[in-house]
């Protein structure tokens, strides 16, 4: 469980370092399940509360002095990159981010014998997830104070900006993001573990293949990245070659068509559009469908621009827009050796491929 809530963590392009807090009689445990997860974790003793080993796990970070701070519940290994990017995006220097899912229940209050005595009104209720996140030194001087006032009764860190007055602003959750509580629960995460181990994942690749002119201009957009140049690329779209065949590469892992389909260009609002558009659908649709982006990997073929001093950027662009580490992302170049259309210099081709992995079926 600990290694699978690591490893979503990990995979996310925007978290720098983490923090585990453990109890200390568990520690081999813990060592043995994340020994495969690399050395991007710190491991800290925690206290006898939450709220104290939240504190001394913001203590282990002051030497690192981070922007901002995500504290996720070790016991909710079902986070999804697309919850952790819609967190992430709405961070802001004043301002904490709460996941959460509006109550749909109605809500009851009931005396010491049981017996209902009101019903509380629901609208404007939210029951409260994590990763809760906060800039860093706000919540940390929170903590702090709430630990010189002998406070310790605050059951999430949420609570803890409120009180100290620092503002905290509601983003959807996800209704995966399940706590594992009961007994029930651990049930439930077994099942869902053994499908993804257990049975037959269901791995695809998709392909995709693009290719646009040169007309007149002083840039080329590629991967996402503007690069300066005598030319441009001639599409209805920014022309972006790269991400053109990265997006039907993605949507033929469903079967889901071209980038067409989607977006004809026949369509007047996509005019000029910025083609991170149609790779954001696609990376939707692959995460609608419970589907992990393993790997991405674009070959850009042309004479001209040199794409190699660019290539960090572009690796950088790709993983956010996926959603993955770099590591999963693989950019490169070539020329087409003077032969043809490439060769001519008359323009840019692009292939690129995509793994994603699927949820499989668990064997009969």
């Amino acid at each position: 469980m600990l290694a699978r809530t690591l490893r979503a963590f990990l995979d996310c392009p925007h978290i720098d370092r983490i923090v585990s807090v453990i109890h200390p009689e568990d520690r081999h445990l813990y060592e043995q399940a994340t020994s495969v997860l690399g050395a991007r974790t710190i491991t800290v003793v925690g206290g006898p509360t939450r709220q104290e080993s939240t504190r001394l796990g913001l203590l282990a970070l002051v030497t690192h002095q981070p922007d901002y701070v995500l504290i996720h519940d070790g016991v909710r290994p079902f986070i999804a990159q697309e919850l952790l990017q819609r967190i992430i995006h709405t961070l802001h220097p004043a301002i904490g981010v709460l996941p959460a899912l509006a109550v749909s229940d109605t809500l009851k209050q009931a005396g010491p014998d049981a017996h209902v005595i009101a019903t509380i009104p629901r609208a404007g209720l939210y029951a409260a997830q994590t990763p809760q996140a906060f800039p860093f030194a706000p919540i940390l001087e929170a903590h702090e104070a709430a630990y010189r006032a002998g406070r310790s009764d605050f059951t999430d860190d949420a609570a803890i900006a409120e009180w100290h007055g620092l503002a905290v602003r509601v983003v959807e959750g996800s209704a995966d993001n399940t706590k594992l509580t009961w007994a029930k629960d651990i049930e439930m995460a077994d099942k869902r573990f053994a499908q993804a181990s257990g049975g037959f994942p269901d791995i695809r690749t998709g392909n995709g293949y693009d290719v646009h002119a040169f007309e007149p201009g002083d840039h080329v957009t590629l991967c996402g990245v503007k690069i300066p140049y005598a030319l441009k690329l001639s599409g209805h779209s920014d022309a972006d070659v790269g991400l053109h065949a990265l997006t039907d590469a993605l949507l033929a892992t469903r079967g889901a068509g071209d980038i067409g389909t989607h977006f004809p260009p026949s369509d007047p609002r996509w005019k000029g559009a910025p083609s991170r558009i149609f790779v954001e659908h696609a990376v939707k649709i692959v995460r609608e469908a419970g589907g992990r982006i393993a790997n991405a990997d674009i070959t850009l073929i042309c004479e001209a621009p040199k794409i190699g001093p660019y290539r960090e950027a572009i690796t950088a662009a790709l993983s956010e827009m996926l959603g993955v580490a770099p590591d999963r992302v693989s950019i490169k170049a070539t020329t087409n050796e003077k032969l043809g259309f490439v060769g001519r210099g008359e323009g840019i081709a692009a292939i690129a491929t995509a793994s994603v992995i699927y949820p499989g079926e668990v064997p009969e």
